[in-house]
């Protein structure tokens, strides 16, 4: 017998055995899995200084309701992860009741059984924080997990290596993106414009130019003015050196100039991004 079609082309609901039925379930229901953070804590290192000694966690942010092959990774210590709590704590005392971060150890840090029970501890740490909504949203979340690369980032801009900072800046991109569901959409704008500068400066301009044009939609929806104008004078430099099309880029940026009557910057990217990219 012929099966029976519906106008988008596939089964129609009469057509399908029970079977089927329950598989389409299974693949729709796989289709709309929500999509979850999940972190990895999958080694450690001992860094042993003249006067000091620790562990170092290496702290993977992965996405969960897809395959997620873009495996993204940061070191912190455990001073790292108690600051970040007693931050919290200062905000959420109420929400974080029931969340504990693992104690401290006077002796035996450094043994590997304490050190891999340490490191599944942290890592469920930090799922329990994930699950308390008000942190997930919170700044304090994701500045976790990009500060310290973000300072790194803003000093190697400021010394002009640009290849370094960019390797920092990709870590820090694929982290934000990751938090994007639960976090200010705006959040990626200022790590776009470092990106394109460093490209432009290493001179790859279609890589620069591409950056910026990917940071100028959610400059323009979120009222971010100073890098909405910043990035429009980069993209009309950069089309003229490529030969693309800016008329349109050119007449934006002049009406936004004129309708802030002087009050949005005049600053190029690159000293907007030196000066507040931390």
């Amino acid at each position: 017998m012929d099966t029976a079609f519906a106008p988008d082309g596939a089964p129609s609901c009469s057509s399908l055995t029970t079977k089927e039925l329950q598989q389409n379930l299974r693949a729709v229901k796989q289709r709309e899995r929500p999509v979850r953070l999940l972190f990895e804590i999958p080694s450690t290192r001992i860094v042993d200084r003249v006067l000091s000694k620790h562990v170092v966690y290496e702290v993977v942010v992965m996405r969960s309701g897809s395959f997620d092959s873009h495996r993204v990774s940061v070191e912190r210590r455990y001073s790292d992860f108690s600051r970040l709590h007693h931050k919290l704590l200062e905000e959420f005392s109420e929400e974080l009741e029931e969340v504990v971060l693992p104690r401290k150890l006077l002796t035996g840090n450094f043994s590997p059984e304490i050190i891999a029970e340490r490191r599944l501890a942290l890592q469920d740490y930090l799922a329990e924080l994930y699950a308390v909504r008000c942190v997930r949203h919170s700044p304090l979340f994701p500045r976790f997990f990009t500060e310290q690369e973000r300072k790194r980032a803003q000093s190697l801009l400021r010394a002009g290596q640009f290849e370094p900072a960019v390797q920092q800046l990709q870590i820090i991109l694929g982290i934000e993106e990751k938090l994007l569901p639960w976090q200010n959409p705006t959040l990626i704008v200022p790590t776009l414009s470092a990106l394109a500068v460093c490209y432009r400066d290493l001179e790859q301009p279609e890589q620069a130019f591409a950056t910026a044009e990917r940071a100028l939609p959610p400059a323009r929806r979120y009222g971010l003015k100073h890098y909405r104008a910043s990035l429009l004078d980069l993209l009309v430099d950069l089309g003229y050196q490529l030969q693309r099309p800016v008329a349109q880029l050119q007449e934006e940026l002049t009406a936004l100039r004129d309708a802030e009557r002087g009050e949005v910057s005049t600053r190029s990217l690159k000293e907007l991004v030196v000066q507040e990219f931390v």
